[in-house]
């Protein structure tokens, strides 16, 4: 029954409904939902337009009371955030109508995406309008009373006292697919007020992937090219694996969140990880080690930009303190599955001592923003090696970019000169045409050669200072600006 059912693409919705279930109030909604719509179709009221399973349909428009409705527990707006109290998601898994459950939902929708313990200043904004304006586009809920679109809305208006939301009410066959479609397409519409966060919004196309769908189509749902999917599903598995390499003996461990305001540094990263892995792996992975170790200590992303593959052996590792320092580390052996007596290195020991490195600041991160969760002076240790990080960091950053200023300068010096020859070029180009028209400034053109031999004479005594053995151009340089 249930291949048949997946083959339908009705499996993951009833495997949602196993999951949640009906809220307990749902039968009582449902007949309230069915007397409401009933009297909407008799006045021939608003309505509000869905994708529905590959079509547009039209949905009537009803109030409902706000305290009435639930939550949707799957809904993406909130995804990475349910996991910052460990205790109330476990409760939201099992109990997701649950009072307990219902208000753990309420307080995520309030927080900053990046940091829970803030109230997010786009649902101020979007209390201060309903407060002012009323209520101007309606929700979506199923017909027991599932909010699909709206719940930061629903959670707005109960935080002023209004007692009333108005809704359209999808169809009675409505499944958590149904559901879970409903609010993705709605949320991709561009006219959307308050988009998905970029962790939440990563969560999403996985989802999405995860349901069977094909790359490029949920691409073309998310407005992006496949390219750029593809690369936020490099970042999200990195983040991931970032979270697990972080778990520490006593239990902490990094969030998702911790990674929510750190889009183009992880995006840039991608980009200069994969040009350089087409040419040097184990060089393409020193980069990335750097780059998440300064994306940890919360670098700007013009600095970490100067994380190059070879940060940690020319600039940091011998600034390292010992408490930082990573054990000499070398290449191992591994099989491969699958060959007999067939093994291969696993990673060059540069690639694991740089590993090592971050292994240790994310551990530490992820101790030090622990709080009451662990002894204080496990935090308080934490604290101390990841200041100590920052200053070391600091130092190896500032000569890095020095060497890149410097560098910058060396190859400044020839682009100007092409870029003169070429502005020499277009002169000589549009001389002839200017002395055919009889436009040409005879005097301005005289006064600007005095110029141009000023300068290449100011030109000709550095050059003639630095190079013992001129080549070719130089010595055309000093000999055509010798003074007879």
């Amino acid at each position: 029954m249930m291949l048949v059912l997946t083959a339908l693409g009705l499996g993951r919705g009833l495997d949602m409904a196993v999951r949640f279930g009906v809220p307990p109030e749902g039968e009582k909604i449902r007949s309230l939902v069915d007397e409401r719509l009933a009297q909407a179709m008799v006045e021939d009221g608003a309505k509000i337009s869905v994708e529905w399973r590959g079509e547009q349909k039209h949905l009537r428009v009803i109030s409902m009371p706000v305290d009435m409705l639930y939550f949707n527990p799957d809904t993406h707006r909130i995804r990475a955030q349910r996991s910052l109290d460990p205790e109330q998601n476990r409760v939201l898994e099992e109990e997701p109508w649950s009072e307990s459950a219902q208000a753990y939902l309420h307080r995520l929708l309030r927080c900053r995406p990046s940091n829970p313990n803030q109230t997010d200043p786009d649902y101020l904004a979007l209390q201060d309008e309903l407060d002012d304006v009323g209520q101007r586009e309606p929700g979506i809920i199923s017909p027991d009373g599932i909010l699909v679109d709206g719940n930061t809305r629903c959670a707005a208006l109960r935080d002023l006292g209004i007692r009333d939301i108005r809704v359209g009410v999808l169809p009675a066959d409505t499944s958590r697919r149904d559901i879970n479609s409903v609010e993705l397409a709605l949320q991709l519409r561009r006219d959307r007020r308050r988009e998905y966060s970029y962790i939440n919004r990563l969560i999403a196309i996985e989802d999405e992937l995860a349901d069977g769908r094909r790359e490029e189509d949920v691409a073309r749902d998310f407005n992006i090219k496949k390219t750029t999917l593809q690369q936020d599903r490099w970042v999200y598995q990195l983040i991931n694996e970032a979270i697990d390499r972080s778990q520490t003996p006593s239990g902490a461990a990094l969030r998702l969140v911790d990674f929510e305001d750190h889009q183009e540094k992880l995006r840039e990263l991608h980009r200069d990880y994969s040009k350089l892995a087409k040419t040097d792996r184990d060089a393409a992975e020193q980069l990335k080690e750097s780059r998440l170790a300064m994306v940890v200590l919360n670098y700007a992303k013009t600095t970490v930009r100067l994380a190059e593959a070879d940060f940690h052996t020319r600039y940091l590792e011998e600034r390292l303190p010992a408490e930082l320092r990573p054990s000499v580390q070398e290449s191992a052996a591994v099989s491969i599955p699958g060959l007999e007596d067939v093994e291969i290195l696993d990673a060059t020991a540069a690639v694991k001592t740089t590993q090592a490195l971050t292994d240790t600041l994310l551990q530490a991160k992820a101790a030090a923003q622990a709080g009451a969760k662990l002894d204080a002076a496990t935090v308080t240790q934490a604290d101390t090696l990841i200041k100590a990080a920052r200053k070391t960091f600091d130092a190896a950053v500032k000569l890095a970019g020095s060497n890149a200023e410097l560098q910058k300068r060396q190859v400044a010096v020839p682009a100007r000169l092409t870029d003169a020859a070429d502005h020499v070029n277009q002169c000589a180009a549009e001389f002839a045409e200017a002395k055919a028209k009889r436009a040409l400034d005879e005097d301005a053109f005289d006064d600007a050669l005095i110029t141009l031999k000023a300068s290449l004479a100011r030109l000709a005594k550095q050059a003639g200072r630095t190079f013992s053995s001129p080549g070719d151009g130089v010595a055309w340089l000093l000999d055509a600006t010798r003074e007879n």
